[in-house]
């Protein structure tokens, strides 16, 4: 079954339908967030005390009719349910622990005085993230500004900005606010929005202000934009009592577009931490993984797919590495030649990249008609080392294509999907460097298949040293996935770990290289190969954590491993005895591809 990903940075968003309140400045900043499909409006009547609930049975009907109406006439996801209470706003906050929206959204001032709170009371624990919009405009949406000074709320703001600017194509502005008196400390929740900022520098536009007045600051500069949203206080001495000091001026000015929002997110009691402003990365992953997580069911139709290669004058290479896969290594080739290369020429290209195999993999490669390298042989003036990592890297002096895949020999559920969901990226958007495939890896024990229970190293090690050191990269399902792809002009100014770091070691070079909006990951739904044993699986991963502090040691330009390091110390059972066993695991890094003379010389480059 094909797994659903949205675009959208606000999957589901709540508007309360309140009888006689005006609920379209709502559903319009609803629908300016994300796709009509995921808005869910919920009909509430709200009763004075002391009347009876009967009195309600014709705003009901008359609500009912509304939402049924909207249900013919839109995609709106709608509760056809109507809610009569003399306590509207408790039951909003049920519907909401229900429904587990993204964000709910009030419209100031008629659905709350229908919902019969105050500003101070619906931000003070919200059910959920919320935002409250103040006179929507009329027009289109053109300018966007975000005040932010950091903290809790900032983060929010910026990522609704985020997404009308997807809908609406409208220019925002961060205004980075601070007092005249402020110092290093008081300034240090904005970083985490800041780092956010700098990635985003070709979408959004960074304004600095230090002023002793934040009001009039962003009275000032509101007065040209069409919508202006900011956080609600994150001042403990305000809570329950205020929405704080600027964002009861804005609303006091009647400013259109204004919209103010909280999380649901606890408060740090310490407010001018730096840690309030580390979470805001989250933003940004959560924006490239909306935009840049795709399936390979989009990339289907192939001769659409040959047509934008063509057009683009670009040559593509497929590139086998194996060792000892001769029970799988035919089906492979067979399967993706036939479908990719002789019924569609979707590939140009077809290589056996081999480590030097000791069974038939080279000669059945050779059978059908694929060009084989045992990687030992190429460039060997460099010397020839172990390891899958190597093999790859060689791939490109055997290669020729403008873009390289990669895809294991081992799989046994081959399907030219897993070639043609890496390209779509490549092939529709010419940002994209570099693709990553990822998919369910059911685990075999014994004579059972345990459904997802592969990628054990992926999840022990490889994501949670990403998440600690390079968070911009936790989005990434499959950071270690063998089936991944890239433009030659990219893949050939990376360092290669010529083990098993190699995986990882590009995922983290090209992050650094290209930013993370190179990157691309597609679904190839699953993968089914043999499962190795649990001392392979720690050896892999003693590889992976070298690689990712080699990485660091080039960000700090500091040494952090010694060479003592490289050997791993095993736990070896024999009948009657327990030992320990010595294994050298070291990774080492090729530099890139292009800085190989007779690699120059090959692609006609010319000498630097």
């Amino acid at each position: 079954m094909r797994r659903h990903y949205t675009p959208e940075l606000f999957q589901n968003v709540l508007v309360p339908v309140v009888y006689g309140c005006d609920f379209a400045p709502a559903l319009k900043l609803a629908q300016w967030l994300t796709r009509d499909q995921y808005i869910t409006l919920v009909g509430l009547v709200g009763l004075p005390e002391g009347e009876s609930l009967s009195k309600a049975a014709v705003p009901a009907r008359e609500l009912r009719a509304t939402l049924e109406t909207i249900t013919r006439n839109t995609a709106l996801h709608v509760q056809t349910r109507i809610i009569v209470s003399y306590t509207p706003w408790k039951e909003l906050q049920h519907i909401a622990a229900e429904e587990r929206p993204d964000l709910l959204i009030l419209a100031w001032p008629c659905q709350l005085e229908g919902l019969k709170i105050q500003p101070a009371e619906a931000f003070l624990n919200p059910p959920c993230d919320i935002a409250m919009t103040c006179r929507t405009p009329s027009q289109s949406i053109q300018k966007l500004l975000v005040p932010a000074r950091g903290g809790p709320y900032a983060e929010l703001a910026l990522r609704l900005a985020l997404a009308i600017q997807r809908h609406t194509h409208a220019a925002t502005t961060i205004l980075h606010l601070s007092t005249s008196d402020s110092d290093h400390a008081q300034d240090a929740p904005y970083r985490g929005i800041e780092k956010v900022v700098k990635s985003l520098r070709d979408e959004v536009t960074h304004v600095a202000a230090r002023t002793p007045n934040p009001a009039e600051t962003i009275l000032s500069h509101a007065r040209q934009a069409d919508m202006v949203i900011m956080g609600a206080t994150a001042r403990p001495d305000l809570v329950g009592s205020s929405i704080g000091p600027v964002a009861e001026r804005l609303m006091q000015e009647d400013m259109q577009g204004l919209v103010i929002v909280r999380t649901k997110r606890p408060m740090s009691l310490d407010i001018g931490g730096e840690g309030n402003g580390k979470s805001a990365i989250s933003i940004l992953v959560d924006k490239w993984f909306a935009e840049n997580t795709y399936h390979a069911d989009e990339f289907a139709d192939l001769k659409k797919l040959c047509s934008l290669k063509e057009q683009q004058k670009l040559k593509v290479s497929l590139a086998l590495p194996a060792l000892n896969e001769e029970e799988t290594v035919g089906n492979v080739i067979h399967t993706l030649k036939s479908q990719l290369y002789d019924e569609v020429p979707l590939l140009d290209e077809i290589v056996l990249i081999d480590s030097n195999s000791n069974d038939r993999t080279r000669e059945i490669a050779a059978d059908l008609g694929i060009p084989v390298h045992i990687h030992q042989q190429i460039i060997p003036q460099y010397g020839a080392r172990r390891g899958k990592g190597e093999a790859l890297w060689k791939s490109l002096y055997a290669t020729s294509g403008d873009i390289v895949i990669w895809i294991d020999t081992d799989i046994i559920n081959i399907s030219s999907s897993f070639v043609y969901g890496l390209l779509g990226p490549l092939l529709t958007r010419p940002k994209i460097q570099f693709v990553k495939g990822f998919y369910q890896r059911p685990l075999r024990i014994g004579d059972k298949v345990q459904a997802g229970g592969g990628g054990r190293v992926t999840e022990l090690t490889a994501r949670p040293l990403l998440n600690l050191f390079y968070p911009e990269l936790s989005g990434v399902v499959q950071p270690l996935s063998g089936e991944y792809g890239g433009r030659r002009s990219a893949l050939e100014r990376l360092g290669f770990f010529s083990g098993y770091g190699v995986e990882i070691g590009l995922l983290i070079d090209v992050l650094e290289k290209f930013g993370l909006s190179a990157i691309a990951q597609v679904d190839l739904q699953e993968r089914i190969h043999r499962n190795q044993s649990l001392e392979a699986l720690s050896k892999m991963s003693f590889a992976i954590i070298q690689a990712v502090m080699r990485k660091l040691e080039h960000r700090f330009e500091r040494s952090i491993l010694e060479e003592v390091n490289k050997t791993m110390k095993l736990i070896r059972y024999e009948p009657g005895r327990l030992f320990l066993d010595i294994e050298e695991i070291a990774e080492q890094e090729r530099p890139p591809m292009i800085e190989i003379p007779e690699y120059l010389e090959r692609m006609k480059y010319p000498a630097p």
